[in-house]
């Protein structure tokens, strides 16, 4: 017994004549009436009897029938779940990525991924970069969005982009009508800085010790959206991250292009030991994709 011989039962019941069963199955006649005749000799009782030119089905066929339309049911559904993985509409991906492209940049990218795949099943998980190493190395997670340097070593990687870091600056500041920053302007401003266990500190700090310029480091904050606010309300100046200044959307704060430039680059991460599906592969392109609609040139690195 094979499925064809239940698609054939299945078809007789339905249509009650042979001829339109094999029209439904796109098959003879001929071909259609031995489907019937091999299952009946398998199955040892007989499935139809003929009244007044129909096919009616016995009683033992009809019971029959439940199951097996359970049965073809089934079938049908996997092959329709076979379809949606292939055309990359069903699937599962677990992401966890930093703050900085976690609290807006990421969500935003799935949502115009969701748009084209609605029936993937996607899990955002906001960590820190290093955290989100130890998610990727545990296998707790299918892709891992981090900003490097990080303190720990990565995993299987690759550079999803090097963006530059930009100047924060109350509105209505002494510098804000200026092109760009360097940083002899920022000499003896307060400045507003991320702790020094976020590799971007150091770089700024090397940088303006390179300068010689002097700044009055009074406040830190770990998220650069709590950044922003602080330089909003007149707390300081700042240098963050583009992601956060293109999402921001506080009216109180400018942002000005600052020189030299001060990269910062994001990774995607994957687990080592295991095979990433199309799904996963098909929403790294459209990251990638979607960092050059968003992410105006000049502020990539």
């Amino acid at each position: 017994m094979n499925i064809r011989h239940l698609e054939a039962f299945r078809a007789v019941i339905l249509c009650q004549t042979v001829t339109r069963a094999a029209e439904m199955l796109h098959i003879s006649q001929p071909a259609a009436t031995r489907l019937i005749g091999n299952l009946e000799e398998e199955i040892g009782f007989p499935l139809f009897e003929r009244l007044k030119g129909r096919l009616h089905p016995t009683p033992e066929a009809l019971v029959l029938y439940e199951e097996v339309q359970r049965s073809l049911l089934g079938v049908e559904r996997i092959a329709r779940v076979a379809q949606e993985i292939r055309s990359l509409a069903r699937g599962s991906l677990r992401i966890a990525c930093a703050p900085t492209l976690g609290l807006a940049f990421v969500p935003r990218a799935i949502a115009s991924f969701v748009e084209a795949h609605p029936e993937a099943r996607i899990t955002l998980e906001v960590h820190s970069s290093q955290t989100v190493v130890d998610r990727v190395v545990g296998q707790r997670c299918d892709l891992g969005l981090i900003v490097l340097p990080n303190a720990y070593p990565s995993p299987n990687g690759e550079r999803l982009m090097t963006t530059r870091m930009v100047c924060a600056l109350p509105k209505g500041h002494r510098l804000a009508d200026h092109d760009r920053i360097v940083p002899q302007d920022l000499q003896g401003e307060r400045f507003i800085s991320y702790p020094e266990s976020i590799g971007s500190r150091l770089q700024v700090d090397a940088l303006f010790a390179t300068y010689g310029v002097e700044r009055q480091l009074t406040l830190e904050a770990q998220l650069s959206a709590s950044v922003c606010i602080l330089v909003e309300q007149g707390a300081g100046v700042a240098l963050i991250d583009v992601l956060t200044a293109v999402e921001y959307r506080g009216e109180g704060i400018v942002f000005k292009r600052f020189e030299p430039c001060i990269p910062m680059d994001f990774a995607i991460l994957r687990p080592a030991t295991s095979s990433s599906s199309r799904l996963h592969d098909s929403f790294v392109d459209h990251l990638k994709s979607f960092v050059k609609t968003q992410i105006a040139a000049e502020y990539l690195a």
